[in-house]
């Protein structure tokens, strides 16, 4: 089956899915402070960990059977899965676009390798300016990495390069401007995230929420800012600077969920399909992969799993549950 006979995989709301967040290792070198705990992870075995080619098997059942049109890969953090930049290149021979979140790190020594291998985007994770706070929230001293890691992405030739940064009252949200003004100086376009209820330690709380129209606000209060249109289901709002000074993005996962655009599932590093981020339910392709299933019986499984995907996650609802797994266990 080839991609131009592909057919429309739609969710019970409509919704189109054609975007694929694969998860290729729980593992991490840093312990962000709203991901894990400081001690006692305990790392998947690497025999339940999916091979490149059986990612590449889901992506390409997704690609040919539904024509899903990007892929983005995550963890943990993936490049310290040896090799990856194999994995991109089977991805990227699928014919679609392959993008990347990371924590920068070590992106200084593979930036250009991952070019070359077909990789087109790059998110880095980047929370302070700040050594010392970014030594509390990672519990890594990493910061002078990263940055190096950002400019080496840049000179790679990734357009555009983009800074995650989540925002936690109390934490880090007096940098909202030092971050914006870091994104300016280098040409880089920084999204703002909301903190989500994803920590680890279990501490989030509403009122550790800095939401996007007092970011927006704040932000405005140094610069002129015009709204720019939003892009059909790209989770960020952007603004541009009116002097042109580039873009700047909220992705506001809290108080302005965008899950009437969702058009994603998630692949976890074990092989679990998860149809959001905040699901309760997984449902299992590492065993269908394994157990010899064609691709017509895989595809079944990922039909039937988008049958089941939610309007929304429901943070601010009352029977909102948080997921068992911590966030880099699944992907987040």
């Amino acid at each position: 089956m080839g991609a131009g006979d592909a057919r429309d995989l739609v969710d019970p709301y409509g919704r189109v899915v054609r975007d694929l967040r694969i998860a290729v290792t729980d593992r991490c070198n840093f312990r962000c402070t709203y991901c894990m705990p400081e001690e006692g992870m305990e790392w998947m075995p690497r025999s339940e960990i999916l091979t490149f080619e059986e990612i590449t098997r889901v992506a390409r059942i997704c690609v040919e059977q539904y024509g899903f049109t990007g892929i983005r890969l995550t963890g943990g953090e993936p490049t310290i899965r040896a090799h990856f930049s194999r994995l991109v290149s089977q991805l990227s021979g699928l014919g679609i676009d392959v993008a990347m979140t990371t924590n920068a790190a070590t992106l200084r020594n593979t930036a250009h390798d991952l070019r070359a291998a077909g990789l087109n985007r790059i998110n880095i994770s980047l929370d302070t300016l700040d050594r010392e706070k970014f030594e509390r929230m990672t519990r890594r001293d990493e910061l002078e990495n990263v940055l190096a890691g950002i400019d080496a992405a840049i000179d790679a030739g990734f357009e555009p390069v983009k800074i995650n940064a989540v925002i936690e009252r109390g934490v880090n949200d007096d940098e909202l401007v030092d971050l914006a003004r870091y994104g300016r100086d280098t040409g880089v376009e920084v999204r703002f995230i909301e903190f989500m209820p994803l920590d680890a330690t279990d501490e989030w709380q509403r009122s550790k929420v800095v939401g996007q129209d007092e970011i927006v606000a704040r932000l405005s209060e140094v610069w002129e800012l015009e709204q720019v249109p939003a892009r059909g289901a790209a989770p960020a709002d952007r603004w541009r600077y009116t002097d042109g000074g580039g873009l700047v993005g909220v992705i506001p996962t809290v108080t302005k969920p965008f899950c009437g655009d969702c058009d994603r599932v998630r692949l976890t590093a074990d092989g679990q399909l998860r149809t959001c981020l905040f699901s309760t339910d997984e449902f299992d392709l590492r065993a269908a992969l394994r157990g010899g299933e064609t691709d017509e019986q895989i595809a079944a499984r990922i039909e039937a799993a988008v049958g089941t995907k939610w309007a929304g996650h429901q943070i601010n609802q009352v029977n909102f549950i948080r997921p068992k797994r911590n966030m880099s266990q699944i992907g987040g």
